[in-house]
């Protein structure tokens, strides 16, 4: 396969193993994971980036197999504060505040806290002048090429046949937000695309797979 691939892209790779559902309600397994969620919540209502910065400041750790699911929050965390200011690694160090707090644009408050959660990071920009290139049942290619940064394009459908399954209208575009190049409204669609398309005779029977897609990952089949 070809295409930008991260340690995140692991989809449709062989030699990972059964994925092992964990129970829904156990959410933590230390004591310092509940105060890297929240940190990370904190931080993120602050401004100083936005989600998929976070997403690609996590999928481009260099230790990020070596990592728990929380480690890799916490280390993307300190890359994004170390990026910009907002921390120093004689802090890291020593696990302490030692020089004066940098300002940020906002601070969420604990009384804030659920209705920030409930709101979530809406993607939806109806208001959009982007067109839709393509409709419900067309055939479509997903691009090949390879891009040096941030996508949500998974590695294991990049070249590949599918088709439209649904039009979701303009979302923001991951790619663009990623790098800081601002929303840059795209249609969003549903992608389906036969096992066999995928993986060959290896894939299971009738299995079907569906990925949402930006506009511009696909061109006419």
């Amino acid at each position: 396969m070809s295409g930008y691939r991260t340690h995140a892209d692991l989809g449709g790779q062989p030699g990972h193993g059964r994925v092992v559902p964990e129970d829904e309600h156990e959410r933590f397994h230390a004591d310092w994971e509940p105060t890297v969620l929240a940190l990370t919540l904190a931080m993120g209502a602050t401004g100083s980036w936005n989600i998929d910065m976070s997403r690609s400041a996590r999928e481009t750790l260099p230790d990020y197999e070596r990592l728990s699911y929380f480690g890799i929050w916490l280390a993307a965390l300190e890359k994004l504060l170390l990026e910009r200011g907002l921390l120093a690694e004689d802090e890291i160090a020593a696990g302490r505040m030692l020089h004066p707090p940098a300002p940020v644009r906002r601070v969420l408050k604990a009384q804030d806290v659920p209705a920030a959660l409930a709101k979530g990071s809406p993607t939806h920009r109806p208001e959009a002048p982007a067109q839709a290139r393509f409709t419900v049942g067309q055939r479509v290619r997903t691009r090949a090429q390879p891009v040096p940064h941030h996508t949500r394009l998974p590695g294991y459908v990049r070249g590949k046949l599918g088709t439209i399954e649904r039009l979701h209208g303009p979302h923001v575009f991951a790619d663009a937000h990623a790098q800081g190049l601002g929303e840059q409204p795209e249609p969003l669609y549903t992608v389906v695309f036969e096992g066999r398309e995928l993986w060959g005779d290896e894939a299971a029977p009738g299995l079907r797979v569906s990925v949402d897609a930006w506009q511009s990952y696909l061109e006419p089949a």
